[in-house]
């Protein structure tokens, strides 16, 4: 049973390649079904983890592995889909800011710095879910749009807030100093 959450995220791995596949071949109602179902098994496997302390250290690579790869490729396939620019523009940033997490990452990963998810990395989450699945209705003549735009823009800034967020709560600590310390050092220096 402790293994169940990282078994959770195997299967949003591979459900990845299963909802680009459906979507290349037009099955925009079954692509929906499995990226809900993706998000579903995030949090099933996260509350699982958090509450019977099934958190592991391949599991910490997996989940977030598993989340940003099925963000990344619904927004690819909705970009491909649509030939809208907004929405190439929108992987783009969002790629960037992978890209920027996985190097902090690896710079804290080399000081020995865990890194545990909070707030507004989760809100982010949530609403890139919410905005894909938005823009995945429009697929089906649901009209969402531009309100799918907006939540999915929300969620941008969201992604980039999160991203301060960690560097500021993080990076003291890869230094050896911890947020309270460089809090208290300011107030000094005020003084």
């Amino acid at each position: 049973m402790r293994h169940l959450p990282n078994i959770l995220s195997g299967i949003r791995l591979i459900l990845v390649g299963v909802f680009v596949m459906l979507f290349r071949a037009g099955r925009y109602l079954p692509a929906l079904c499995i990226f809900v179902i993706a998000f579903l098994t995030d949090v099933l496997d996260g509350y699982l983890a958090r509450r019977f302390g099934w958190v592991s250290n391949i599991g910490k690579l997996l989940d977030p592995l598993a989340d940003k790869l099925m963000t990344l490729a619904a927004l690819v396939c909705i970009y491909v889909g649509k030939h809208k620019s907004v929405y190439l523009v929108l992987f783009l940033l969002m790629a960037l800011k992978e890209l920027l997490m996985i190097i902090g990452g690896v710079f804290l990963a080399k000081r020995n710095v865990v890194v545990f998810a909070a707030w507004p990395g989760k809100i982010a989450t949530g609403l890139f879910a919410a905005g894909v699945m938005l823009s995945l209705l429009s697929f089906l003549s649901v009209h969402v749009e531009p309100y799918n735009l907006y939540v999915l823009g929300l969620a941008t800034l969201t992604s980039y807030y999160a991203l301060a967020f960690y560097a500021a709560k993080q990076l003291p600590n890869a230094f050896g100093t911890k947020p309270e310390d460089v809090k208290n050092a300011a107030q000094r220096t005020k003084e």
